[in-house]
């Protein structure tokens, strides 16, 4: 059994038939352990199926197999359950960080506003026994303010001798794992250098946070709540940063759908909660999101500071112009006649794969691109937008898009306390701390050119 998106002969990746010894198992639900005949149990064996996952065949370690099939719900439960024994030198605080594209979703299935569905989310978490509840938008601020210095820079240094452009977006985890483990250095080069939203709010949690409250990194288990199911490969990817002392940044990651159906097991009636934030007791009041139709926003928010930065242009609106579809779009900007930037996104293995051929031939007309493993984009993960059968819900996604596009955007120029961070945390802008917390490198082999020459 393979993955539709598989490059390789033979798939070395488990299927939903395998069995589950090397996985842990004993970590009572809330629901056993009240003696209820409850379904938290099940959940808890979930599996990230082949059909599921797009950093797929051998991008994924039969280490790494084995560890991604321990990233659920029982995890997660496990900690619930040490927190209520009284040997309270195992206690640890419970953090659950929640993605922006998943709150749409929450909004959908229960037939909510956004901010309704929010405030839910995280007064049935804090019921649980999580302490607290962070967005990660603020994670998103530093991944697009750092990608956005980087994409100038790279405009400026970019000649014939030294080819800096394309810069593609790293902030995929399907789409980097893919470039490194198959595509290599020939791609690779090209990564943004900025890290994710979900590596940044791991070290937001783990190190600012931790600080704030005199905590230990280790004394934290941190969760994320996010649409699919490559965040999970993602959240072993980062690897021990040296700030958090041997503490990965993120120690599960949960799908909207795998919260959502605890959800439904457990107590919808309580209260709901306004969401925390990293600064003591202030409330995050509003749902706010990125200018991104179904993501992040990289590419809009990175066209508007290079038109400016580049250009001395204001851009207000973004427009974006679909070419061979609609996972595949354009935006330009021109001056005195003359195209001055070039920007895409491309969503999707196909579009990538389109992509990836013109880099090879060297006839890529594109100065940035924005790529996102999933087609139709985040909202579109595989852990959220899916039939009970496993097919794509479209009409799910439709309701998705609609919900996410009416909540107001906010630029992450605009935010005061990534500003304060920046000088509190992270020692200033262009600090060394700054580059050392907020980018990475990437892992890739030298490959020759027919790396790139891949069937489809």
């Amino acid at each position: 059994m393979k993955c539709e998106h598989c490059t390789r002969k033979e798939c070395s990746k488990k299927t939903k038939t395998d069995d589950q010894e090397n996985v842990s198992a004993d970590a009572p639900s809330p629901a056993q352990e009240n003696g209820e005949k409850g379904e938290f149990h099940k959940l808890a064996d979930a599996r990230i199926f082949l059909s599921d996952c797009l950093a797929c065949d051998s991008c994924v370690t039969a280490e790494e197999g084995v560890q991604l099939s321990q990233q659920n719900a029982k995890d997660f439960f496990r900690v619930l359950n040490l927190n209520k024994k009284c040997d309270t030198s195992k206690h640890k605080v419970l953090v659950v960080s929640v993605c922006p594209q998943s709150l749409p979703y929450f909004a959908a299935k229960f037939n909510v506003s956004v901010t309704d569905a929010s405030r839910r989310l995280c007064g049935f978490l804090k019921s649980l026994g999580v302490h607290y509840v962070f967005d990660t938008r603020i994670a998103a601020d530093f991944s697009i303010l750092e990608s956005q210095k980087e994409f100038v820079r790279r405009y400026r240094q970019h000649s014939e001798e030294e080819r800096t452009l394309p810069m593609l977006t790293s902030a995929c985890p399907g789409w980097v794992r893919y470039a490194e483990r198959v595509l290599g250095r020939p791609v690779t080069a090209h990564l943004c250098t900025a890290k994710s939203p979900q590596q940044v709010m791991g070290s937001l949690v783990k190190d600012y946070f931790a600080r704030q409250q005199n905590l230990s990194p280790e004394k934290i288990f941190h969760v994320i709540v996010a649409p699919c199911y490559d965040k999970k490969l993602e959240a072993l990817q980062e690897g021990f940063p040296p700030a958090l002392h041997g503490s990965r940044g993120a120690d599960c990651v949960l799908t909207s759908g795998e919260i959502a159906r605890i959800m439904e097991q457990g107590d919808l009636s309580v209260k709901g909660a306004a969401v925390d934030t990293l600064f003591g007791d202030l409330k995050e009041d509003k749902v706010m999101r990125h200018d991104g139709a179904s993501s992040d926003g990289h590419l809009a928010h990175i066209f508007r500071h290079a038109a400016k930065e580049l250009f001395n242009e204001d851009v207000e609106e973004v427009t974006y112009r679909a070419l061979r579809n609609k996972d595949f779009q354009e935006v330009t900007l021109e001056k005195n006649g003359e195209v001055v930037l070039r920007f895409a996104a491309a969503y999707g293995f196909r579009n990538i794969q389109n992509m990836i051929l013109k880099l090879k031939k060297g006839k890529f007309p594109y100065h940035f691109v924005e790529v996102l493993a999933c087609a139709g984009g985040c909202l579109n993960g595989r852990g959220q937008a899916q039939t009970p059968d496993g097919h794509a819900d479209k009409a799910l996604l439709r309701q998705m898009e609609g919900i996410y596009a009416d909540i107001p955007v906010r630029r992450p120029e605009s935010s005061a306390h990534v500003q304060e961070l920046y000088q509190e945390w992270l020692e200033g802008i262009n600090s060394p701390k700054a580059r050392e917390v907020l980018h990475t490198t990437y892992q890739s082999q030298e490959r020759g050119a027919h790396s790139l020459d891949i069937k489809w």
